[in-house]
């Protein structure tokens, strides 16, 4: 029987935790006045990075994470609170 094996790739380490991440793009889109869940999830959805401004440089930060660790965070804090 054969076993999977894991690979985990430590690469350079983005600035910030998936949560900073999106609470510094959440605050970017209020201030450009964007209804930010709707940028957020078209974003997550797309991978289409115009979803999100370059305003306070919300659109490279975001771009630091892989989408899948910023949907794994929402997740996490979803399931804790409910």
């Amino acid at each position: 029987m054969e076993k999977t094996m894991k690979f985990h790739f430590r690469g350079e380490e983005p600035e910030g935790s998936p949560r900073d991440v999106l609470f510094t793009v959440y605050d970017a889109l209020i201030e450009k006045g964007y209804d930010p869940i709707d940028q957020i999830v078209g974003y997550l959805l797309s991978g289409d990075p115009a979803y999100i401004p370059r305003h306070k440089n919300a659109r490279a930060t975001i771009r630091k994470l892989e989408r899948d660790e910023l949907i794994e965070e929402i997740v996490k804090e979803y399931l804790k609170r409910s």
